[in-house]
């Protein structure tokens, strides 16, 4: 039996395929074409009740199934009426005979204007709206693309999410492309039907005379209602399918079922609706009109309206009140005079939070989870993420609301002290401009917050089409949190205090007791360990090995290393985390110094009060960083962090040179990065 479920299309299909072949008998013609309204209704009531056209993903496969069905039947009863007198079943004749009444004219009339509806109207249509939709949906791929590749790296999405929301967006163009072509089959059902209405009329007409002798009267009873019925039977369930086919194609914007979002928007404007009852009341005044039907509509509409007038007006009502409440339980509070009457209290203020963000007004809806905002959300799936990624937990972010600043901008402390700033419109997207746009989009200039990346600020009407111009599109929340997270990232080494040091050593000791007992703090004291990890942690280096740092570490004060000599030991114990930092595809990208360049700067290793440093001639160091500069352009092209390969020796002398030019500018030694990888050289640096 299971068997045979699974197969059960494949069984309809050859089914259909016999029916064009094997003649039935009137009884069986009556239970396909029963079966084949049916099926058509089915298929139209899921169109009105999904949430989206993918749900219904095998409607275009399923459009060409039904598609041959009909003509399946359209075969077999055709064959029935020339050979038959015309008998093709009591579902024909009981159709034919209903629509013609006696007057045949009136049939055909009746029949043509069926087969125009669908044909003009709904399948031209159809077929329009599905050819933009596939054309507009391949051209956004790209940006959707670039958008959830954005949200991944910023820590919104997990890989699996991103996955998904790939796979959907490549479905979803598969889908529209599909429709394109699968609305074809529509239209050429239609014309199939007006040429298969008039083979029956004109042959069963000739067959009907030349063959049987039936008179012309005879013949046209005869046949006509068999061709009514038969073109009935086809075109009522063609006519579903094809309303089915447009509503699925032109449902673009819709968050629910259509059943409901019909209900749920025409609901939300109760001044429309009476003003509809209004001017059906009016109409009674025109001389000929029906006052019954008008009077009852109007007064329905009007009273309809009014109900849902007063309804939204007592839920608007119960708002303010409960929202006068919180007001008055506030003002009840105890002042800030009194609470800091308590001494015990005023030492509150004296302390620092380790991260703080500060919002003007209008961002509060974004932040405030009883208003909806997801901020804190976001913000645990970035603290998950950075932690798995680079091994420090970041400490609880304060989030409050300042006067201070203006309604749209927002401002991050860091042991509370301004970092950063930004300023976003709420009701807008933030739309990134790539580097070659296929059009220009209207929006207001700004400079993405986290990047620098220059921007517009878009109606969210021009979403769509800003991605279909290559944009990035991102919402408000985003870049609010995306600026949170890189400002975090690059003060991680800030956060890591002594309090966290020891956290971090505690947490080594369930997973390496001996080697913490042994290490910690007796060879490795905590003051040393924090200041390895925020050596590591200001280079962007993870720090989640700890056990390595740690065994690395102790090797190295017990040999009598020196900090700094230490520090690059651990970096060289790391290079696999270093190496897939910077590593794509087996692959890093990378700048060099030139080998006299090198020698130079080992010539010129001179100690001063504050350690040994590079002692270059200024022509030499501009030099350098103008070349640098040229250089670091191709990274951005090719979207890769900039790298600079050099000697173990001279790695950490060249990073104190360059880091105030260039803070993202990473230097590793050779002795950093693993064999296996392959290093592609994209420039280097001369005298």
């Amino acid at each position: 039996m299971k068997r045979l479920l699974n197969n059960a299309v494949s069984l309809f299909v050859i089914t259909i395929v016999l029916l064009l072949i094997i003649p039935l008998s009137p009884v069986l013609l009556d239970v396909m074409i029963i079966i084949n309204i049916s099926l058509s209704m089915i298929i139209l009531l899921i169109s009105m009740n999904i949430k989206s056209p993918l749900e219904f993903s095998i409607f275009p496969s399923l459009l060409l199934v039904t598609t041959l069905f009909r003509l399946g039947i359209n075969v077999s009863s055709t064959r029935n009426i020339l050979t038959n007198q015309g008998e093709a079943g009591a579902v024909i004749h009981a159709f034919g005979d209903f629509v013609l009444q006696g007057n045949a004219v009136v049939g055909f009339i009746i029949f043509i204007i069926i087969l125009l509806v669908q044909f003009i109207v709904i399948t031209k249509g159809a077929e329009r709206v599905a050819e933009v939709a596939a054309r507009f949906t391949l051209d956004a791929m790209p940006g959707k693309q670039m958008a959830v590749d954005a949200d991944l790296s910023s820590g919104l999405i997990t890989e699996d999410q991103a996955r998904k929301r790939r796979s959907d967006i490549q479905r979803e163009a598969d889908f529209y492309g599909a429709m394109d072509g699968a609305t074809k089959i529509v239209k050429g059902d239609a014309i199939m039907s007006l040429l298969i209405a008039l083979v029956n009329l004109v042959g069963g007409s000739a067959i009907g005379m030349l063959q049987d002798g039936m008179s012309f009267t005879e013949v046209l009873s005869v046949y006509s209602i068999a061709t009514i019925g038969d073109g009935l039977v086809s075109q009522i369930p063609a006519l579903l399918i094809s309303t089915a086919t447009g509503m699925i194609v032109t449902r673009s914007v819709s968050e629910g079922s259509m059943n409901g979002d019909v209900s749920k928007q025409f609901l939300a404007q109760p001044r429309a609706i009476m003003i509809a009852g209004l001017v059906l009341l009016v109409l009674l005044f025109v001389p000929g009109m029906p006052v019954p039907q008008l009077l009852i509509l109007g007064v329905g509409l009007m009273i309809i309206g009014y109900r849902l007038s007063q309804k939204m007006k007592a839920a608007a009502e119960h708002t303010e009140t409960v929202q006068a409440q919180e007001n008055a339980a506030a003002e009840q509070e105890a002042t800030p005079e009194e609470y800091y009457r308590d001494i015990n209290n005023v030492y509150s203020l004296i302390g620092v939070e380790p991260v703080e963000m500060e919002f003007g007004y209008s961002l509060i809806p974004l932040v405030d989870e009883s208003s909806g905002g997801k901020m804190m959300n976001r913000i645990v799936i970035f603290r998950r993420q950075y932690a798995q990624e680079m091994g420090l937990v970041v400490p609880s972010i304060r989030l409050r609301d300042s006067s201070a600043l203006n309604t749209n901008q927002y401002r991050i402390k860091i042991r509370g002290e301004e970092v950063a700033r930004g300023e976003i419109l709420v009701d807008y997207y933030l739309a990134l401009e790539p580097s070659n746009p296929s059009g220009e989009i209207d929006g207001i200039e700004t400079i993405e917050p986290a990047y620098g990346i220059p921007s517009k600020w878009i109606l969210p009407e021009n979403k769509e089409m800003a991605e279909i111009y290559g944009y990035t599109v991102i919402d408000p929340l985003s870049v609010m949190v995306t600026h949170l997270s890189e400002t975090v990232r690059r003060h991680a080494f800030e956060l890591l205090s002594r309090q966290e040091t020891v956290q971090l050593a505690d947490n080594l000791k369930k997973t390496a007791p001996e080697l913490a007992e042994e290490a910690i703090p007796q060879v490795v004291s905590y003051s040393l360990l924090q200041k390895i990890l925020v050596n590591l942690l200001q280079e962007g280096i993870p720090i989640k090995d700890l056990e390595t740092i740690v065994e690395t570490a102790s090797d190295c004060v017990t040999a009598g290393t020196d900090f700094h000599n230490t520090v690059e030991n651990v970096r060289t114990a790391l290079k696999r985390t270093i190496t897939r930092k910077f590593c794509q595809e087996g692959q890093m990208s990378v700048i060099t110094l030139d080998a006299d360049l090198e020698r130079m700067m080992v010539e010129n290793l001179v100690k001063g009060e504050s350690g040994i440093q590079i002692s270059l001639n200024p022509d030499t160091v501009q030099s350098m960083i103008t070349q640098l500069g040229e250089e670091m352009k191709k990274f951005q092209e090719l979207s890769r962090e900039p790298v600079l390969l050099t000697s173990q020796v001279l790695r950490f002398y060249v990073h104190q040179l360059l880091e105030p030019v260039y803070p993202d500018l990473s230097v590793l030694a050779f002795q950093e990065v693993t064999n296996n990888i392959q290093i592609q050289v994209i420039g280097n640096i001369t005298p």
